[in-house]
């Protein structure tokens, strides 16, 4: 899907996408196809919680080591 798919589903706007992704919240976009970035299910799951985390209050730096938890071996 399109940043601006990814964007859409989640209730944000591009620029919040853009912005998660500079932070290191979402991983770099998979291989481009004419031209587009492309996102996954992952990416919508990803936005998602980021979303929640700061409803319940936790900061962007917090929500990355959340997130870095989760993907790190054990």
């Amino acid at each position: 899907m399109t940043i601006g798919e990814l964007a859409k589903m989640c209730g944000v706007g591009v620029e919040t996408i853009r912005y998660y992704e500079r932070r290191g919240l979402i991983p770099d976009p998979r291989p481009r196809k004419v031209g587009y970035r492309e996102f996954s299910n992952d990416d919508v799951r990803r936005v998602r919680f980021v979303k929640q985390a700061q409803g319940l209050g936790f900061t962007l730096k917090e929500i990355a080591e959340l997130l870095a938890l989760r993907v790190s071996p054990t």
